[in-house]
């Protein structure tokens, strides 16, 4: 083994070590061969044993270590997921996520990409579990939005829309104009009401679970802060509206569809809304005159 390259013994190691089956798992396959053709008996010709530990078991250690910084970032991803299932639990969550989707990307950044779906794959079937999985299901949507949201592109170089050129909201006045969001906001639609739970865990109170019932949040940043805003259902469905491009006409005609008081009530709670909206920000580009 004394002609074989660094690059080589580098490229081995890290196809052996990261396999989620285990190094010895990890030394038989093809992505480890390509690189260095080893079997488990042969191991000492690369690995030196010690006093006290085989080559298979002191390689074992750098495996371990890997898993162990894997699962600390998804804890740091999914904080009030991991505190709310215990930590044992969420390390059994995340073997099993990273054994089904391995780390493939340069930056960790994007280890939790998957664990959403993860989660609905892996859903149990009995009834009894749905609402438990369903809530999990939930609140990982949430913290990887939120992720997401902090991670991903914001407008701390770039205009909001100024809070002085919200419009008395007047249907009229503006059927045919559009408004474009900042690219850092995200709306949710939810199954449990997570805002004041998520607060909660956050700050290390005690709460009790949400029971289900519909809720809709909308996530934006704002000098690199990210912030959440709880939103009824006419707002939800006017701002994905405006969102998906609608006219603001067509927009405040979805959400009065459902909107449930007096379309009086409605045109003053429009000009509220717009005003915190505006400020949060969510839009950044001025309304047309």
């Amino acid at each position: 083994m004394k002609n074989q390259s660094l690059d080589n013994l580098q490229r081995w190691m890290q196809s052996v070590i990261t396999h989620p089956g285990g190094v010895e798992a990890g030394l038989a396959t093809p992505a480890a061969r390509a690189h260095l053709e080893m079997m488990p008996a042969d191991i000492e010709q690369v690995i030196e044993p010690s006093h006290s530990q085989s080559s298979i078991e002191r390689l074992s250690i750098y495996a371990g270590a890997y898993y162990t910084r894997l699962i600390e970032c998804l804890q740091a991803e999914f904080p009030v997921f991991r505190q709310t299932v215990g930590d044992d639990a969420f390390a059994d969550f995340a073997i099993d996520y990273l054994q089904r989707y391995p780390s493939q990307s340069y930056t960790l950044a994007k280890l939790g990409e998957h664990f959403v779906a993860y989660l609905r794959e892996t859903k149990p079937a009995q009834p009894g579990a749905a609402n438990w999985a369903d809530f999990l299901i939930d609140l990982a949507r949430l913290e990887q939005t939120i992720s997401e949201v902090f991670d991903g592109p914001g407008i701390e170089a770039r205009s909001p829309l100024p809070d002085s050129n919200v419009p008395t909201m007047n249907a009229d006045q503006f059927p045919q104009a559009r408004l474009t969001t900042v690219p850092c906001l995200r709306l949710l639609a939810l199954r449990f009401s997570l805002h004041d739970y998520y607060t909660a865990i956050r700050a290390n109170k005690e709460v009790s679970l949400p029971q289900p019932k519909d809720s809709w949040l909308a996530i934006t940043r704002r000098d690199y802060i990210v912030r959440r805003y709880q939103l009824s259902h006419p707002q939800f469905v006017l701002l994905d509206a405006l969102q998906h491009g609608q006219t603001i006409g067509d927009a405040i005609t979805c959400a009065a569809a459902i909107y449930p008081g007096q379309l009086d009530q409605l045109a003053a709670d429009l000009q509220q809304w717009f005003h915190i909206w505006t400020a949060a920000p969510m839009f950044e580009k001025p309304f047309p005159v």
